[in-house]
């Protein structure tokens, strides 16, 4: 009697030695798979290569090994290592990387698909580990060896810790703490890129204070790894430096308060450097709108003005306004390509803003940071070489810079470059300088 067939999906299996087009509908084998049971080679190819196409099996396979290997994790690195030439770990990398962080599959939001059915999960997962640090970084060693074997898992990972981010508000707090240790060790070790911190600036993470506290975990761990200048350099490079703000409600979002969280915290590495950042933005700003009124040729007093305002509202030193300033008087100029040429230009130009330059050169610090910038400028702009000494003795007569200042950079304030050059303009100078104080001195 020949049996009915109904219409169900293809698929076929290919071999260098064989090709098999079976039919199967709920695990039940039908009168065509006689051929796969009988014989037990094609049946161990054809289940072989079910694991690979089938999330379900995936997971059960990937569980089972995980279970089996136990909290040994030199045998669940092994397991990893082996098993990725027999299931499809490029098709299911999200599977692979839930199972591995949470011990399930994952449902969109977070929630566990299999939490019902405790024989498809398992306990041998980051989230059920010991909370902590050593025990995580061993946990992150097994994720390396395996992007390091398979290293098309690389980008899968970092999608996955992304997606993992935005889900925090289904993990617990335990479980959020040992993802953001793990977060901070595989960032500290370079498996991870600092991008993925991207996905904590997520409004209801920040709304609700998730972001911020995990951010906290999530550093502490990382600086644990490595030094407060790798993080920062880290957090530069994917523009992340200017963001960390943002980890906070609109209306937190301020220095002091970033500082007091992250100092309370035991973070005042990052609190410095934020400060440090926002101060930068800010003489940045500052800069540009110098340099714009400097162009419209806006009368001293104004400028000096608001030049002050500025330095009040964002506590800015002295020592680097002063900076700012030669910076901008300096660009406001196209200069004459003749070194015989130039050095009159400068002068007749630095002349007319000395009075700006003399308000805020009032500190012995102030001048020596003018001095210095002179002898760097003077140094990487070769035309104005020969000019250093003539700048320096005119902002003398103006009262920029006063005798002590320019006596306590030639014996040790001065910087290296064009050290022996400036040095040998002014050695006139200076002894110049020397005997009328001594004079002075003798006066008295």
């Amino acid at each position: 009697m020949q049996i009915q067939k109904k219409k169900r999906k293809n698929f076929t299996l290919s071999f260098s030695f064989l090709k098999i087009t079976c039919q199967r509908k709920h695990h039940v084998w039908r009168n065509e798979d006689v051929y796969l049971r009988d014989n037990p080679i094609k049946m161990f190819l054809f289940l072989d290569e079910k694991e690979k196409f089938e999330p379900t099996v995936f997971r059960d396979t990937l569980v089972q090994g995980l279970n089996e290997a136990g909290d040994d994790l030199e045998a669940v690195a092994k397991f990893l290592d082996s098993t990725g030439s027999r299931l499809d770990y490029r098709r299911y990398a999200d599977t692979l990387f839930d199972i591995l962080v949470a011990g399930s599959m994952l449902a969109p939001g977070g929630t566990r698909i299999d939490d019902g059915d405790k024989t498809k999960m398992t306990n041998h997962c980051v989230f059920s580990a010991n909370e902590d640090h050593e025990t995580i970084r061993n946990y992150a060693q097994v994720f390396n060896k395996l992007i390091r074997r398979y290293k098309y898992l690389e980008k899968a990972f970092e999608d996955e810790m992304k997606k993992l981010l935005l889900f925090l508000k289904a993990f617990s707090e335990t479980e959020q703490t040992k993802l953001a240790m793990l977060s901070g060790i595989l960032l500290g070790n370079g498996t991870l890129p600092a991008s993925i911190l991207t996905s904590l600036f997520t409004d209801s993470l920040v709304k609700e204070g998730i972001a911020a506290s995990f951010a906290v975990k999530l550093f502490k761990a990382w600086m644990a790894e490595k030094d407060a200048n790798s993080v920062t350099s880290s957090l530069r490079k994917a523009n992340l430096d200017k963001r960390l703000l943002e980890l906070f409600p609109v209306n937190r979002q301020s220095v002091d308060h970033f500082a007091k969280y992250f100092t309370d915290a035991g973070l005042k590495e990052l609190s410095d450097f934020l400060r440090v950042q926002q101060s930068l933005g800010t003489r940045k700003e500052l800069q540009k709108e110098l340099q714009e009124r400097l162009s419209q040729e806006c009368p001293i007093k104004e400028v000096v003005l608001y030049v002050k305002e500025e330095m009040k509202r964002n506590d800015l030193p002295e020592t680097a306004v002063i900076g700012l300033l030669w910076t901008c008087i300096m660009n406001a100029v196209e200069w004459n390509k003749k070194e015989e040429l130039v050095a009159e230009q400068a002068l007749k130009h630095l002349k007319q803003y000395a009075p700006l330059l003399a308000v805020f050169s009032s500190q012995g610090q102030s001048e020596l940071a003018l001095l210095q910038k002179v002898q760097e400028y003077c140094y990487d702009n070769i035309h104005f070489m020969k000019a250093f000494q003539k700048i320096v003795v005119l902002f003398y007569k103006a009262d920029v810079l006063s005798e002590e200042a320019i006596l306590k950079w030639y014996k040790e304030a001065h910087v290296a470059k064009g050290k022996s050059v400036f040095l040998d303009q002014m050695k006139k100078f200076v002894e110049w300088l020397q005997n009328a104080e001594e004079e002075s001195e003798s006066e008295e």
